[in-house]
């Protein structure tokens, strides 16, 4: 049922871009306010206990999700470099166009970053698994993948959370209408930019 404080509603009470833009942005205002702040910090800590160990931390998405992957890895990849100490090993599956056509062609969209990680994910590795529905078949693949080769997978969801919320050892879950991609990737996008303004300052004052 629709709740009468989601996009269509706001739309619907709005007398143009104006108005349907101080809506929107008290949306998602009131949507980040209901996203549980210990995990965030739950994921912090899994970050930095990857950096400590050496491992990879590997990230995977579709569509703007892909782009927030590689937003969100290249973010992290420099956290050392701003911090002026040791950094983040990262790794975005979403970004080899020709790996990530040859495998779809190949073998299956489902397939694409299952067939780059076989080789590459190792035991303590973690995955960052985006994806607004939670139910994208070839990251939930993925985050099944990373867990059965004892990595830590960390899930970035919107919706309900989909299957991705039930099976990922942590999640950042922003709670929207279904099919609201909008305020979900707004979110996932802040936790990116909250996430390593955090850990820039941490490192630099530890």
């Amino acid at each position: 049922m629709l709740r009468n404080n989601n996009l269509k509603y706001i739309y619907e009470n709005s007398d143009g871009l104006m108005t349907f833009y101080a809506g929107y942005i008290k949306y998602l205002y009131e949507r980040l306010k209901q996203v549980d702040a210990g995990q965030v910090d739950k994921v912090s800590r899994v970050f930095l206990k990857a950096r400590s160990e050496g491992k990879t931390i590997f990230f995977a998405g579709n569509g703007g999700s892909a782009a927030t992957a590689s937003h969100f890895c290249q973010d992290l990849a420099e956290v050392g470099r701003k911090a002026n100490v040791e950094g983040f090993k990262t790794l975005c599956l979403a970004d080899s166009v020709a790996f990530i056509t040859a495998a779809g062609n190949d073998y299956g969209y489902d397939t694409i970053f299952t067939t780059q990680m076989k080789y590459m994910f190792s035991t303590g590795d973690v995955l960052v698994a985006i994806s607004a529905s939670g139910d994208s078949p070839n990251v939930v693949k993925a985050a099944e993948m990373a867990k059965e080769s004892g990595g830590i997978t960390v899930a970035l969801v919107g919706f309900n959370g989909g299957r991705l919320a039930s099976i990922s050892d942590n999640v950042l879950h922003i709670p929207t209408d279904k099919g609201e991609y909008g305020p979900a990737e707004d979110a996932h996008l802040i936790f990116d930019h909250v996430m390593c303004s955090y850990l820039i300052w941490k490192l630099r004052n530890d």
